[in-house]
């Protein structure tokens, strides 16, 4: 059995839990981890008992230490974005990060085609580490979802949510049904929603796991996520 948590925002205690009660076969963190510590520190409890993969969130960009403790950490080859990867029996693909307006908000056209392209424009004083700012690390380029489209899996796992989400994205409908997936599971938005009765239009069927939620590979909630009154409020 696979389990997918919803944002954790450095939150480890009920990932630990959780895992150490159930001992699923592996899991997949849906972004935003904001590790306070190199996520193998986080999440070392744990690194024997199950298979531990991931993809990124808009925050876990927000700054050096949320970028150095994730995709400098041991575990930086567990993240699933931009490829698949067979994850106990089951075809795994990845997207994480958000669409952003300076690279691309679909269903408008594109601006900038690949991270080289915008890091060769954006000019000198803008780069970080002499490369891509560090915010557009986690920003989706068209050469992040192209590289997906052509290739086939069973679940897709993104931070930004399909159609079926009032914050969500038309662009990740598609790609999972080019994908030919049976599955999506997001996380981003802090919410559950049910989205069952847009299962048939979809084309796949789709879950939210809630901000410290966990939910199983059938969509079953193991925990459910808690009610953030900070983004709901930001939300209104």
């Amino acid at each position: 059995m696979i389990y997918f948590f919803g944002d954790v925002h450095g939150h480890f205690d009920h990932v630990l839990e959780v895992v150490a009660r159930d001992r699923p076969a592996a899991i997949v963190l849906l972004g935003d981890l904001q590790a306070q510590r190199p996520l193998e520190a986080e999440l070392e409890f744990i690194l024997e008992m199950t298979e531990i993969w991931f993809i990124h969130g808009n925050h876990d960009t927000d700054s050096d230490a949320d970028y150095d403790h994730l995709f400098g950490s041991a575990l930086a080859d567990r993240n699933l974005h931009g490829r698949v990867v067979v994850v106990d029996g089951v075809r795994i693909a990845g997207l994480g990060g958000v669409f952003r307006g300076q690279v691309w908000a679909p269903p408008a056209d594109w601006l900038y085609e690949s991270s080289k392209e915008f890091t060769a424009r954006c000019g000198k004083g803008n780069r970080w580490r002499d490369g891509l700012p560090r915010k557009h690390r986690s920003s989706i380029f068209p050469e992040d979802y192209f590289r997906l489209v052509s290739q086939r899996a069973d679940i897709l796992v993104t931070h930004e949510a399909p159609s079926a989400h009032p914050h969500g994205f038309d662009a990740v409908d598609e790609l999972a049904r080019s994908m030919r997936v049976g599955k999506a599971f997001h996380g981003h938005h802090h919410d559950c929603l049910d989205y069952s009765r847009d299962h048939a239009r979809l084309g796949f069927a789709a879950f939210g796991v809630g901000f410290c939620g966990v939910t199983d590979m059938n969509g079953g909630c193991i925990r459910p996520g808690k009610f953030d009154y900070a983004r709901a409020g930001r939300l209104r």
